[in-house]
């Protein structure tokens, strides 16, 4: 077996951790399951899983207009989670966390409903190429139906933005740059609270995608100062199908609403209609309760882990001690070495095609993530078509991360 580093500080008992996700003890293909798709989506806690079924047990009702008891319950139960949103991102007030049903949407919401209503012809939006498919095509549409412009941030060869360019890119006409936080496809942290001051010289708003940042870095609304932050409750131990949206409460009251419909009103008549305030302006029709109500479930799983800094060491350790056995493998090149990257690599080999690769991992128990990534135009950047991405969370292992290099060892030699 491949040696790696036995000796990792770190605040948490992995061991025990790992038995509070039923999904990892399993066998796949007749082989021990090693998860290493975490950047599509983290697995689940025992406690957000009866979390779910609890509401469908006990307290399955509607919220915010019932008076029984079951609706109040509910209701309670799910505003809890909006708290607990605001303490997690520290925003100024609960008012400004809305729920979405991911990072697409609020994205969605923010292009639409902001940048409809005040970008004008010959305006600019700026993005990076780091971008998912989801913080490049609703700027497209909007750009395209407004006549705005949209320009693009480049990148260096291991990933890292590229400053100079964005300075030398933005003006008067910039009004919305829309960037992520990490980048799904390559883990590269991007310096977020620099781009914000400069995007707030020229008077932009700015938009962070944090939806790969949430489960590995403090998030700090306040501190950022950004105008807009977005991220998925999935990819954070939450359930699927929660997202969320933060926003200035300013510029929110500014925005038209986003979907007509039931709660998102305070009076209809078929004369005129007068919108809610804040944040249910932006909420219209039955949301996903029960996966909101245990999304605080979540957050508090994570919050008793410790210091996010104590799980980013951790996850760096599995980083670097995958990223230096990697390179010792004959034909195998990394996409992306970022000066700062949280614990994801994507990487090509010669001569073996990257669904190839995911396959033959997969048929050993090994879970890996193959394709472009949502992310065709930073691949194309880098002249590929895709990569296998391997990406950790906190129950991973070194263990898991040596049975990973040898069993790739075994594809290359055999097939390579």
């Amino acid at each position: 077996m491949t040696q790696v580093v036995e000796n990792i500080d770190y605040k948490f008992d992995v061991g025990s951790l790992r038995n509070r996700f039923p999904v990892l003890d399993q066998h796949v293909n007749g082989k021990k399951l090693v998860y290493f798709d975490n950047a599509a989506t983290t697995q689940k806690p025992d406690i957000v899983i009866d979390a779910i079924a609890e509401y469908y047990k006990k307290y399955n009702a509607n919220i915010h207009r019932g008076l029984h008891a079951l609706a109040e319950k509910a209701t309670a139960a799910y505003e809890e989670t909006r708290i607990a949103v605001q303490n997690f991102i520290n925003a100024n007030e609960v008012e400004e966390v809305i729920f979405t049903s991911g990072t697409t949407e609020s994205i969605n919401l923010v292009a639409s409903a902001y940048g409809r209503k005040f970008l004008q012809k010959g305006d600019q939006v700026i993005i990076s190429e780091l971008e998912h498919h989801s913080n490049i095509v609703p700027w497209q549409l909007i750009c395209e139906e407004k006549e705005a412009e949209l320009k693009v941030i480049p990148i260096d060869e291991n990933g890292d933005l590229d400053i100079q360019s964005f300075e030398s890119i933005i003006g008067d006409k910039t009004k919305i740059v829309s960037i992520n936080h990490v980048s799904n496809a390559l883990g590269t942290i991007n310096p977020v609270e620099e781009v914000v001051q400069i995007a707030h010289e020229y008077g932009a708003v700015v938009m962070i995608d944090g939806a790969q940042a949430s489960a590995h870095v403090d998030i700090d609304v306040q501190k950022l100062d950004c105008d807009f932050y977005a991220f998925s409750a999935h990819k954070l131990y939450g359930p699927t199908g929660v997202g969320v949206l933060y926003g200035k409460r300013a510029l929110l009251e500014s925005m038209s609403p986003y979907k007509g419909g039931g709660e998102m009103i305070k009076e209809v008549t078929f004369e005129k209609t007068t919108f809610n305030d804040i944040p249910y302006k932006f909420e219209a029709g039955t949301p996903n309760i029960a996966d909101v109500i245990a999304f605080k479930v979540a957050l508090s799983f994570v919050e008793d882990l410790g210091d996010k800094k104590d799980i980013l060491s951790y996850e760096q350790s599995l980083l670097s001690a995958a990223t230096e056995q990697l390179k010792d493998i004959p034909g195998l090149k990394i996409i992306g070495e970022a000066k700062h990257k949280i614990g994801v690599i994507s990487f090509v080999i010669e001569g073996l095609h990257h669904f190839d690769i995911g396959m033959m991992l997969d048929a050993k128990g090994i879970a890996v993530r193959t394709g472009h990534h949502c992310t065709q135009p930073l691949m194309s950047k880098f002249g590929i078509e895709g990569t296998v991405r391997i990406s950790f969370s906190v129950y991973n292992t070194l263990e898991e991360v040596s049975v990973f290099i040898e069993s790739l060892k075994q594809i290359v030699e055999k097939w390579r």
